[in-house]
């Protein structure tokens, strides 16, 4: 779809976050599409990891989640814009076209959402218990509801089995779950809700 654009080309592509950045260094883009599912990652995590080494890159993400769990996290990250696959292809070009030019790009729906919490109408941005945990917890959270172990999780995100469990029992605290059966039950429930797209 991009490179059917007059005024826009894609210059690289990438699977992994790795990748990513060894793209990006090598072909220097005007603007970077980053998608919310990533092999051993996740774009929240290469948001950050581009802001860090490439701090006036403009990144878009493009995610098939909710945006009311994952947008505010991504502009936190360091994206300038949040847009879901559902959106028709103008609006998706339409969101590259804006953060290009280093404008913030979120749906209408969000960003009235995000003006509520802000001027104190409503209980801010945090509707679901999920919402609080950290990124690296959501991210852990998906893949237990995935059905990954915990040896698994720690090999994916490349951190120790004892960070994994810290991570579980910091879920679990924060969704007040009083067990492994519950917090794996509560995960498979939320990845569910998630492809469904409720």
């Amino acid at each position: 779809m991009i490179n059917q654009e007059s005024d826009l080309i894609v210059c690289g592509e990438a699977e992994s976050a790795g990748e990513a950045l060894r793209v990006i260094e090598a072909t220097h883009p005007d603007v970077t599409v980053v998608d919310m599912s990533l092999k051993h990652s996740d774009g929240i995590d290469l948001a950050k990891d581009i802001r860090l080494r490439h701090p006036h890159l403009p990144v878009l993400i493009l995610s098939m989640h909710d945006e009311s769990l994952y947008a505010e996290r991504a502009l936190r990250a360091g994206a300038l814009g949040y847009i879901t696959k559902q959106e028709a292809a103008d609006k998706v070009m339409s969101a590259i076209r804006c953060v290009s030019g280093g404008e913030v790009y979120v749906s209408a729906q969000f960003s009235r959402r995000m003006m509520r919490g802000l001027v104190g109408h409503g209980a801010g941005l945090a509707s679901s218990p999920v919402e609080q945990l950290s990124d690296r917890e959501l991210h852990v959270f998906r893949l237990l509801g995935q059905g990954h172990g915990t040896r698994e999780i720690a090999s994916e995100m490349h951190l120790s089995v004892s960070t994994v469990e810290t991570h579980r029992a910091n879920i679990k605290r924060k969704l007040h779950l009083h067990n492994s059966v519950e917090l794996l039950q509560r995960a498979v429930r939320w990845v569910e809700r998630e492809a469904k797209g409720a």
